[in-house]
Parts: C-alpha cells; sequence; structure tokens
C-alpha cells in the first residue's frame, strides 16, 4: 500500500475509554498465572509506562500546529487521550507494587532524569516523534501477541483488565505517530535513527526494571508461585521485539500493514467498552 492508502485506512475515530480498574493490594505479587518471571516481566514493563506514555504525548503533540489534515489532527487528540489515560492507570498500578513491598520511586527517578531530562532535552522534537512512532509499533506488536496468545486469560486480576484495555488501544492508534512523521519529517534515515534509540531505551530500561523488581522480590516474604510449563518457557519478549525491529527496518513500512484492528476490538468488545 502507499501511504495515502495507508493513511485512509486509518482514518478512524480514536477515543479514549476508561476502564474502570480498581487496584487490590490483597492481590497476589505473582498475578500473571502464578508465575513469578512472568509477573516480574510485565511489572517491569508497567513501570516505564507512566512517563513513557506522557513523553509520546509531548513528542506528537508538539506537531499538532503543522497539521492541516483534519482527520489526523482529530487522531491526534484521540491518542492523545487514550495516552493520559493509560498513564494514569499505570500510575495507579506502581501504588499497589509500593504497597506490595516494591519501592520503585527511587528507579523511576533515576529512569526519568536519563530518558526525559537528558535524552528528551537534547534530542531534536523531529527525533523525539520518530522515537515516538518505532516505540508505538512495538507496543502494538507486543499487544497483539499478548491478544493472540491469549495471555490476558492467565491474569486473573484487575491487572490483566488494564493490560488488555491498553493492548487493544495500542493496537487501534498504532499508526498515529507515525502518520504524524510521515507529514512532518519524512525520511528513512531519521526513522532508523528513532529505531535505533527507542529499542535501546526500551531494552534497557525494561531490562534495569525487572532486576531492580527481582533483587527487591527476593527480600520479600516467601509467596507460593509455579513453575512456567515448558511451552510456557519458549514465549519470549525478546522474539516479539526483534520481530518488531525488522518489520520497523523495511522502507515501505507502514503500522497498518498488520491487520489486527478487528482483535483489538473484540478485546474492548469483551472488557464492555466496545459495542458490537
Amino acid at each position: 500500500m502507499d501511504v495515502s492508502t495507508h493513511e485512509t485506512a486509518g482514518a478512524r475515530t480514536i477515543k479514549p475509554r476508561a476502564p474502570g480498574v480498581r487496584f487490590d493490594a490483597a492481590m497476589p505479587r505473582y498475578w500473571f498465572g502464578g508465575m513469578k518471571p512472568a509477573s516480574l516481566l510485565a511489572n517491569g514493563v508497567n513501570l516505564l509506562f507512566p512517563k513513557g506514555e506522557r513523553f509520546f504525548v509531548r513528542s506528537v503533540m508538539h506537531y499538532l500546529p503543522q497539521l492541516d489534515d483534519a482527520g489526523l489532527r482529530a487522531q491526534v487528540k484521540g491518542f492523545a487521550g487514550q495516552e493520559h489515560r493509560h498513564a494514569r492507570a499505570h500510575e495507579d498500578y506502581n501504588v499497589l507494587l509500593e504497597a506490595q513491598g516494591y519501592e520503585v520511586e527511587r528507579f523511576l527517578k533515576v529512569y526519568e532524569r536519563v530518558a526525559f531530562e537528558g535524552v528528551e532535552r537534547i534530542a531534536s522534537p523531529a527525533l523525539r516523534l520518530a522515537v515516538t512512532a518505532a516505540t508505538e509499533h512495538f507496543t502494538a506488536i507486543m499487544a497483539e501477541d499478548a491478544l493472540s496468545r491469549g495471555y490476558f486469560a492467565a491474569m486473573n486480576s484487575e491487572v490483566g483488565r488494564m493490560l488488555m484495555w491498553h493492548a487493544a488501544e495500542e493496537i487501534e492508534h498504532k499508526a498515529v505517530a507515525f502518520d504524524v512523521l510521515k507529514k512532518v519529517a519524512p525520511g528513512y534515515p531519521l526513522r532508523m535513527a528513532g529505531l535505533v534509540l527507542a529499542s535501546t531505551l526500551l531494552s534497557g530500561f525494561w531490562f534495569a526494571a525487572v532486576v531492580t523488581l527481582a533483587r527487591q522480590d527476593a527480600k520479600l516474604p516467601p509467596e507460593a508461585h509455579r513453575e512456567p510449563t515448558e511451552e510456557e518457557k519458549k514465549d519470549s519478549p525478546l522474539d516479539v521485539f526483534v520481530r518488531g525491529i525488522r518489520e520497523y527496518a523495511r522502507p515501505s513500512f507502514h503500522p497498518n500493514d498488520r491487520d489486527n484492528l478487528g482483535m483489538a476490538m473484540e478485546a474492548l468488545r469483551s472488557l464492555g467498552l466496545e459495542t458490537a
């Protein structure tokens, strides 16, 4: 498909939704199917979401005055509304982690100082937008993977509901930042620079977050958990991450190349957040 066809295919109303999640401090620490590694891995990326989502909004909204396409302007505003709600929900979840005995504020302060007070300050607006577009691709394909594998069925808690809602909306607005980038700062070198920086920051901080939580978890009172099955051990976010890099590096790439919107809408309907 060419860019205009992609943009037409993505010209849909993007609306913020409220899943109404409420977190309970009595929720098991190992909420992801009772598995410790999977729960810590998911908690690690959860730590990155609030500040990351707000960075995405700032990066895209910076260019709103330059957009003369009314449809894309409306999508940008819908994107911003969804991301703000995601950020608030994940902040509430971070409060739960604190209540369970994890100390996350110190890590988040370092994360903010390096990724935002540092990198955001020295990067140009165009590069920040390119980083956002690449990261949105990663979140969308990880969301698709989680939905297609039925991961959320193993998350028997409000966390699963939150993540299913978040995943579905990431798929829904996956092309917005990319389409803005194509409008205001097209060019393959910039797109690849954004990919390199996004891959480095996301993988680096996710790893650091998981290590931080795992070290703290080892000092908390023991809690029942189960070992993953051999089949579950085969599932790795690294595989999805590598696939995302390969896809995004293709010169003709567009997020709407992957037709997964139906999957996202079905997830939202199952949550009562979208009508048939």
